[in-house]
């Protein structure tokens, strides 16, 4: 079954750096657009970063310059490099498949996510 694990959350204060990685439990021949959202406290959960396997990348603007997402396909690992950090960018920043395929250029069952989202890593900045 193909899920998404999450790590690299933690505390951090203002102006440090954190990198988040994100592993797809499926074989190399799936191929896989992610994106990372978060959610603040009590907001709703919002875009941050996307990257395709064959390397487009979009970034929030609020994060445009200090975060820069890179993606291992032979690893089916997104990161997320996250710099300049503030206490705005406090939240819980969840990846996500956008797209699943394979490198064949069709889709084969084993390669597709019961559920595209990932259980979530905490991100916390303290002034």
């Amino acid at each position: 079954q193909v899920r998404l694990a999450e790590s690299g959350g933690g505390s951090v204060q203002a102006g440090g750096s954190l990198r988040l990685a994100c592993t797809v439990s499926a074989g190399t021949h799936c191929k896989y657009d992610m994106s990372w959202y978060r959610k603040p406290p009590g907001q709703e959960r919002e875009f941050v970063s996307s990257s395709t396997a064959d390397g487009g990348t979009d970034y929030a603007d609020s994060v445009k310059g200090r975060f820069a997402i890179s993606q291992d396909n032979a690893k089916n690992t997104v990161f997320l490099q996250m710099n300049q950090l503030q206490p705005e960018d406090t939240a819980m920043y969840y990846c996500k498949i956008d797209h699943s395929t394979s490198w064949w250029g069709w889709e084969p069952p084993e390669c597709t996510p019961s559920d595209p989202w990932g259980q979530g890593t905490m991100v916390t900045v303290s002034s």
